[in-house]
């Protein structure tokens, strides 16, 4: 399958900020649902190859993740997705997939808060 690749999917980020507590209770229960996110090697890996690209990617994401079937990293782009750390456009019958750019950063601005 050839792969899809949009431009689309990297929207200009809004420059505002992220005013939310990386203290607490509830930024506490945050990181643990991101970090839960990373719990699996291939959506660590998914996340670098989805980092390196400045465009969607749309089916070429499981040519790149060595031995899983479709369907397993179907259900890794939903878990990344689900925790805001990615997001997808559907493009016809496929799904592209980028980084969610304020995702990555919360997540960034909580472990550093550690």
């Amino acid at each position: 399958m050839k792969p899809i690749i949009k431009d689309t999917c990297h929207e200009p980020d809004s420059a505002s900020f992220d005013l939310r507590p990386v203290e607490g209770k509830e930024a506490d229960q945050e990181l643990a649902s991101l970090t839960k996110a990373l719990g699996h090697p291939a959506r660590i890996q998914i996340l670098r190859l989805l980092a390196r690209r400045q465009s969607c990617i749309c089916g070429e994401i499981v040519d790149e993740i060595d031995g899983l079937a479709q369907s397993t990293v179907s259900q890794h782009l939903k878990v990344l997705k689900e925790a805001g750390l990615i997001k997808g456009e559907i493009e016809g019958t496929a799904v592209c997939y980028c980084i969610e750019p304020r995702g990555l950063r919360r997540l960034k601005v909580l472990v550093a808060g550690i």
